[in-house]
Parts: structure tokens; sequence; C-alpha cells
């Protein structure tokens, strides 16, 4: 059965600077339980008000629920006052007539170098026939708990029933997790179990592992800061793309030299081939009269010793040769990055897109174009980060939230805003003048920041 998963909402706890907040998708804002529209959200704030932290949790989030390992350097996202911190992902999935409302919430512990999954634990609501159950915990693994597998026992019985073997194999799953520091819930030796074809009542919770399982897999792309550091560093062009292939398809970053020359076996040049068609569809509207093209050197050994392609990426504009994509603009190739994941988002609604610094070198007034032409035609999420806020004047308010100076409410909507009112100057407004619930921005002092600057030229002089 095909699903729809869709974020609602993300809270987390201690991680970075944030101590607690939460973010609210646009449709969950207005109690719209849909697929049916785009929900794009945009993060506003100054430098070093959490932002970042959302994306990065989303990253970590990602990895936890396809059972990756997890990174030590996890450890270092934890706030440094306390050992612990919390990651409430709330979903809502649709499956035919079901729609299945969804909490995983997972507590991490600061262990050493590392950070362990001490509990986790997934709640469901199931709306079907115009009715609604309460939210209940199907699943609660604590780390610290080693009498029982899971709990509560009624599920666990449910699980056993068709197959007396399956607490044993729990039990050695669990194991295994917890030795190679992953989720218990979705790393993968008890994940199999759960995604079985149950015909009793947890027949709807393996739907829903299942459910998530795929979307994180395939559906939920994290565009870290890291992506366009390398760009910058005009050292790598990574492409975050996503093919259907048959029954399995392909997702992921694809990473091309932007210094030289790349060797490719067949299949990866075929992949790069099929990323740049569906990019050229649109690169063309947004950069009038350009697109970008895999110039072939011809055939040459790769180090495996299979036949493989030399190729490097130009950019082709009319009547010019081709040029090395490296001679583009960093904006450019910013925009080229990410292009194949905005389509993606665009005609998917399980996609959902998550980009740190959406601005970054992009030009104020087509960000807003493309922000605008999305929120009203895509079918997708669009989560971002940014800076300009030439958004602010192209989306509604509940397509905006802003970060604030408390660590105890990282995020909020602003307040008191009318359809006729211009979102950024109410924000700009409320930096000055304040009326919101939260300080939105930490006051600067422009005198105090020039005489700064003046007695800090003088120290230079003098020496």
């Amino acid at each position: 059965m095909e699903s729809i998963v869709r974020l609602s909402s993300l809270k987390i706890s201690n991680i970075k600077n944030v101590r607690a907040g939460q973010i609210v998708m646009p449709n969950t804002c207005q109690t719209h339980l849909t697929y049916k529209t785009a929900e794009v959200l945009g993060l506003y704030g100054q430098n070093g008000s959490g932002k970042t932290a959302v994306i990065d949790t989303l990253y970590y989030l990602q990895k936890i629920m396809i059972g990756s390992t997890l990174e030590e350097e996890i450890a270092d996202y934890i706030d440094v006052a306390s050992n612990q911190a919390e990651i409430i992902a709330d979903f809502n999935i649709f499956i035919e007539t079901i729609i299945y409302e969804v909490s995983y919430r997972i507590i991490l512990h600061r262990n050493g170098d590392g950070a362990n999954i001490v509990r986790e634990t997934l709640s469901c609501a199931i709306n079907k026939d115009d009715s609604r159950s309460n939210k209940t915990v199907f699943m609660d693994y604590q780390r610290s708990q080693q009498e029982s597998v899971f709990v509560p026992k009624k599920r666990l019985d449910e699980v056993i029933e068709t197959n007396a073997e399956n607490k044993t194999d729990l039990i050695v799953a669990r194991k295994i997790a917890e030795k190679s520091n992953c989720s218990y819930i979705f790393g993968e030796g008890s994940r199999e179990i759960f995604c079985r074809d149950y015909e009793n009542h947890f027949k709807n919770y393996s739907e829903v592992i299942k459910s998530l399982f795929q979307f994180a897999l395939k559906d939920l792309f994290v565009i870290r800061n890291t992506h366009s550091g390398v760009i910058s560093a005009n050292f790598l062009l990574p492409m975050a793309f996503k093919i259907e292939q048959n029954e399995i398809g392909m997702k992921g970053d694809f990473a091309v030299p932007l210094t030289e020359p790349v060797v490719l076996n067949e299949e990866r040049k075929k992949v790069l081939d099929t990323i740049v068609e569906q990019i050229n569809m649109v690169l063309y509207t947004i950069i009038p009269g350009m697109k970008i093209d895999v110039y072939d050197y011809g055939m040459q050994l790769t180090d495996s010793g299979e036949n493989g392609y030399r190729v490097e990426l130009v950019s082709v504009r009319e009547n010019m040769p081709p040029i090395p994509i490296r001679m583009e603009s960093e904006g450019i190739i910013k925009i080229i990055s990410i292009l194949n994941a905005l389509i993606q988002a665009f005609g998917n609604p399980s996609i959902c897109l998550a980009v740190d610094e959406l601005d970054a070198g992009i030009f104020e007034y087509m960000l807003g174009e493309l922000l605008d032409i999305f929120n009203k035609s895509a079918k997708g999420q669009l989560i971002f980060t940014s800076h300009n806020l030439r958004a602010l004047e192209m989306l509604d308010k509940n397509n905006i939230m802003f970060s604030t100076v408390n660590p105890k409410r990282r995020y909020i909507r602003m307040k008191n805003v009318k359809a006729s009112n211009n979102l950024r100057d109410t924000y700009i407004r409320g930096i000055t003048l304040g009326g919101q619930d939260e300080i939105i921005y930490e006051e600067t002092d422009s005198l105090r920041i020039a005489r700064a600057f003046r007695k800090a030229g003088r120290t230079i002089q003098h020496e």
C-alpha cells in the first residue's frame, strides 16, 4: 500500500543552544489534516539563535530512522549544560482511507565521546471512518529496562503470537542495536520483524513503522551547511537527487569534483545523465539560456579495472562554447546542487526538503519568486532557513516562524498580523519596538559597535 508521510511538527530540547523549541508546519498550525497542498516553512532570526539546530536535528533524525549507527559528533550537539537531549517528531501518515497521527520520541544521552539512544517511543492515533482513536504509546523501548524487550506488553504479545520465535529474534536484535549504537525500533534486525505482514491488531503499527522508514530513506532530504561549504571551497558539487527506477529507485548526494574531470563507471554515468536531464528541464527558466552538460573525454579504466568514462560537468549558454561548471558563480552552483531535490518536492506530496541558508548566493528577487511558485503550485514540503527577508513579502504569516532570544522558547509565529500587513515590515517593527510574545532580537547598539571598531583600530595602529 502506498503511503504519504508528512512532517507536522518537530520539538527539540537541549540541542545546541535550544533548551526548548518547536516548529509547527503550516497545515498543522491551521489544523488541516491533509497532504493536498504544498507546505513551506521559513525560519528567520538573528545569527546564533537556533535556526540551524532545526536542520541539524532533521539530519540526525533521518539517520536514526534508517537504522544508521549514531555518529560520534552527535554528542557535540547536546547542550553543554546537560547530558541529555530530546527530539519529538510528529508525522501524519496517509494510507488509503486511514490517517495515522504519529509521534516519535527519542532521548539521547551523552556517553564519553559519543551518545546513546536511551529511550525511544512511538505513539499513534488512528483516524478511520470519521472517528479518531486516542493517541496511545504502542512501542516504548528503554535501554535501562533489560528485563522487557519493549512495552506495552500487549503490543509485544501481538508480535509474538504470529510466531513464537519472534521474541528471541527481538531480544537478539535489541542486543545488536545497542552494540552497534543505532535505533532499536528502526534498527535492521527488529525493523524486519515489525514490518512483516500481520493480520492482528499490530497490522496498523507495522504499517506506521514501515512508512516512517521508507519516508526517511526515500523522501526526506536534508541539505546542511556542509553541503554549501564544499561548493564555497570550489571543491565539490554535491547534487541532492532522487531517481525512480523500477521498484527501487535511488536517492542521495551525487558529488562531482569541481577541480578536475572524474572517472565514472557506466551505471554512475547513467545516473549523472539522468540527474542532469531533470535539472535542465527547469534550469533554463531560472537562469535564462543556460543548461548543464556532461562533457565526455572518452573511455578510461576505473580504479577497480572496469570500463569507465572520464567526464566533467560544464555549463552551456546560447552561442557560447561550454565552460567548466566551476567557472560559474557560487549562487548558480548552489541552485544546481539542490535543483533535483526541489523538483522532487515540487511534484511529490511525500517529499520533505530541508535546506539550511537557502538564500546563500541566490539573487533576492528570484528567491522570492521560487518560494511563491513553490507555495502556490507544489505538492511537497519545504523547510528552509534564510537571512534574506524577501520571503517575508511573498509568504503568508503561517509560512514563517521566527527564532527568539529565549532559549526555552526558541521559535514563535508573529501575532497581530493582518492579511493586509507586510510581514517584513511587521518583523522589522517587532525587532525595534517589540510587542511579540518573546524578544526576537538581542539589541545591538550602533554607537557601541562604532566605538569598539575605533578602539580596535587604534590598537592595531599602535602595534
